[in-house]
């Protein structure tokens, strides 16, 4: 009796060996087909346009925008099943003396990654993409992503978005604020400080305050021909924001919008005017800009939690959304570290700092390429 217990327990695990290795093989069978795309981007643009997870960086464009202003190699996957786009994969070749070879989605950027449908086609586009940077010797492959895939992928979540959530009106998102931030707004204004806003006639402006901040930080500066890039690629969603004491620039921003979100990755202002106050005014009205826009979000970028500029953003009453990087290694569980705070490149930033501008300016956009 008990013999015969134990055949009729081997041929039932046996039949579910075999069940499940049928589903695995239908699985595979129906498995997304990734394609590279070139040029023809219209279904991949109007599938992000209506993906409910994309982020503006998934848009074509910024394909564009990568190979102008850097000259990467960029590598745009597709996952469909038949006709039909049920996932994309914008990646960018990075190749450098500093750090080797590499692939990321996106570098320069906040965000990135795989944007899918389903598990399925996240799975085929992460096959594809690992079987690329295989291909070209890479030593990781990098997705940002701001929420965990589940992947099998090595996460680090060492940086967080901090999101405004808008209030409908001006006048409510004013009261919101904390008195000590609405006082040094105030005193933007009184100071004489005024805000203009437009397009590319501001970005020689803008850059001149964003460059000198860099060198001042001690980190090289995109090239200008980046951010000339952005506004020409994406002349309807950018804006500039300049803080002017009289004729003087003092502080800048630059928005992206996408959808229902007010981006300002980029910021900066100068030291000798900070007592002022002009980088408040600036945010300000970038954020009366998006709710008299009609936006529900204003996205003030990546921190790193308890920092600088975390504390900075959290004063608005923006919340900290963890963001979640995801790296496949050829070298399992090492990950690259290429982040300014590793100690081994602090001489390296003070003596940035102390750089004439003219040399920083020259030298900064080589580096920086490299640096995703």
């Amino acid at each position: 009796m008990q013999a015969q217990f134990c055949t009729g327990m081997a041929v039932a695990c046996l039949l579910d060996t075999m069940r499940e290795f049928s589903s695995s093989l239908l699985r595979s069978s129906s498995a997304p087909e990734v394609r590279l795309v070139h040029d023809d981007f219209a279904g991949w643009d109007a599938y992000v346009a209506r993906h409910t997870s994309a982020c503006t960086y998934h848009q074509s464009g910024w394909k564009a925008v990568i190979e102008q202003s850097f000259g990467h190699q960029t590598r745009y996957l597709e996952a469909v099943e038949g006709k039909r786009i049920v996932g994309v994969l914008p990646l960018v070749v990075m190749k450098s003396l500093l750090f080797g070879r590499f692939v990321v989605s996106l570098p320069y950027f906040n965000y990135g990654g795989i944007l899918a449908d389903h598990q399925d086609a996240e799975q085929a586009l992460l096959d594809a993409a690992r079987g690329l940077a295989i291909g070209e010797a890479a030593t990781h492959l990098e997705l940002r992503h701001r929420a965990p895939h589940g992947l099998g992928l090595i996460p680090k979540r060492h940086k967080v978005t901090m999101l405004l959530g808008l209030q409908p009106d001006v006048e409510r998102q004013w009261r919101e604020f904390d008195p000590k931030l609405r006082n040094q707004v105030r005193k933007a204004e009184k100071s004489g400080l005024k805000i203009q806003t437009g397009g590319e006639e501001l970005l020689d402006s803008f850059y001149r305050i964003f460059a000198r901040n860099m060198r001042d930080l001690g980190t090289p500066v995109y090239g200008k021909e980046f951010f000339q890039a952005i506004l020409t690629n994406f002349p309807a969603s950018t804006k500039i924001f300049i803080c002017r004491l009289q004729e003087q620039p003092v502080a800048a921003g630059l928005t992206v919008t996408f959808k229902d979100t007010v981006e300002m990755p980029w910021a900066a202002s100068l030291r000798e005017y900070r007592h002022l106050c002009g980088n408040m005014l600036v945010y300000w009205e970038a954020i009366k800009f998006s709710i008299m826009q009609g936006f529900g979000t204003f996205d003030f970028g990546r921190s790193t939690p308890d920092g600088g500029t975390f504390k900075f953003k959290e004063q608005w009453g923006a919340r900290p959304v963890p963001l979640t990087w995801e790296y496949w290694t050829v070298n399992p569980g090492q990950l690259p570290e290429m982040s300014p705070s590793n100690p081994k490149y602090q001489w390296l930033i003070q003596i940035w700092k102390r750089l004439p501008m003219q040399v920083a300016n020259r030298v900064g956009p080589l580096i920086a390429r490299a640096i995703p």
